[in-house]
């Protein structure tokens, strides 16, 4: 039961110390909702501070790296290097991303950590937090789960696999049929390592209820607050502009869709690639973020245009705002950040009816949600966007703007947080 009501949390002075355990660049990718959460916990009088592994300095006295000199630099590489050794016994593996969690930084040892009231640990892999040290800590832990890596045998995701309700063990992913795998091992590992004293927050309900069915988490609690998007940063702007701002001059409608990198498997952009047999070469131009295979794209015979990996939030605002459409084709995503930036930039989105992107996009309201996996429906919702009214397309997109704002701006999620943070240092006899 919350004892405060998140709407009435007002800016003030909170005497909580909140320590953010973050991998990976804080300026991309789901290290970015983390650091947008922070932000807006400072604004509201938390002391947020964020530990993590990035060697880019922001500027920001509140975040902290182990990867801040060369030397360190060089152990985080090693330590990375170290984590992922035990793969190189499953040689047929697919290439998807899974790690493994026995090498890693003792936060426990930094000063950080000795002045935090609240530990919250967000993705936090690549060598950075070894499974074990989780023992180590004496404080209320939040963990926001952004992918299935907390709850799985070492999988970020594991698709139509639910072995991790189980045990896991014959690993698909690994390419193993022996039950006594590494994925078998890293998952009792957690079970042993894990305490039942975490505090779970799904970035979705889909998340939410996934993490319910692994017995990693056993006798933990749960929660459900969605991810955050800074919707400061993506407005409406003027189309043609922005067309001609990024020099693409086509009469066509363009067609969007991107990612930290298209090609990981559950972004599922095979089933986009399906469903532009069903769309008309002559009325549509593709355009694309993140990495791509150009030469795939080339075989399709539509016009594109490829812009790379975006940086900033500038681009990214105005790379959507070309757009009279963004599809999000994912088989699984913990929730779908790159759909709320569209929405908050004006531009509607289409998506399968599936996952953490159920709870972001309102069918026929704010966009399209397509049959899962349903390359035609796919399609189906694509044309449907592209053949709205002008009054039907300026409805999709003030709903979208609304929707984003209401529900996933970080300023909303970071109350929500706080009233949770409240929660948990509030002895139980008082809640």
């Amino acid at each position: 039961m919350n004892i405060l009501d998140t709407e009435n949390i007002e800016a003030q002075e909170h005497d909580i110390n909140v320590l953010h355990i973050v991998s990976g660049d804080l300026s991309g990718g789901a290290a970015r909702g983390a650091y947008w959460l922070h932000q807006a916990l400072k604004e509201l009088g938390v002391k947020s501070h964020i530990l993590n592994t990035s060697s880019k300095d922001l500027n920001d006295n509140s975040v902290c790296s182990i990867s801040n000199t060369k030397w360190k630099r060089v152990k985080s590489i090693l330590r990375s290097f170290l984590d992922r050794i035990l793969l190189s016994f499953y040689r047929k593996r697919s290439g998807t991303i899974f790690s493994c969690g026995v090498v890693g930084f003792d936060i426990t040892k930094t000063d950080m950590y000795k002045n935090a009231d609240i530990i919250q640990l967000h993705w936090v892999n690549d060598g950075f937090l070894n499974a074990k040290i989780l023992q180590k800590i004496n404080k209320p832990i939040v963990w926001t789960l952004r992918d299935m890596w907390p709850i799985t045998g070492g999988c970020h995701y594991s698709l139509d696999c639910e072995l991790y309700t189980t045990g896991c063990g014959a690993c698909p992913q690994l390419a193993s049929s022996f039950p006594f795998d590494l994925s078998y091992f890293l998952y009792r590992r957690k079970l042993k390592y894990f305490p039942n004293t975490v505090h779970v927050v799904g970035i979705s309900k889909w998340m939410t209820d996934v993490a319910k069915k692994s017995k990693i988490f056993s006798g933990c609690t749960y929660e459900t607050i969605s991810n955050n998007v800074n919707c400061s940063y993506f407005k409406f702007l003027d189309k043609e502009k922005s067309r001609h701002l990024l020099g693409i001059n086509t009469s066509k409608k363009i067609v969007l869709c991107g990612a930290t990198n298209i090609n990981d498997f559950y972004k599922g952009f095979s089933f986009f690639l399906e469903s532009l047999k069903y769309l008309n070469a002559d009325d549509v131009f593709l355009c694309f973020f993140g990495k791509i295979d150009q030469d795939i794209i080339k075989k399709t015979g539509f016009e594109f245009h490829e812009f790379g990996y975006l940086h900033d939030n500038i681009a990214l605002n105005i790379v959507y705002s070309i757009a009279d459409v963004f599809v999000a084709p994912s088989i699984q995503e913990a929730f779908g950040k790159t759909l709320v930036e569209s929405m908050s930039s004006g531009t509607p989105v289409v998506c399968f009816d599936a996952t953490g992107p159920i709870d972001i996009v309102d069918h026929k309201v704010n966009g399209y949600k397509a049959k899962a996996f349903s390359s035609e429906d796919l399609a189906c919702g694509i044309n449907w966007v592209l053949n709205a009214s002008t009054c039907e397309f300026e409805a999709l997109r003030v709903d979208g703007r609304e929707k984003s704002l209401s529900c996933f701006d970080t300023n909303v999620i970071a109350k929500k947080y706080l009233t949770t943070y409240m929660n948990l240092l509030t002895p139980s006899s008082n809640r």
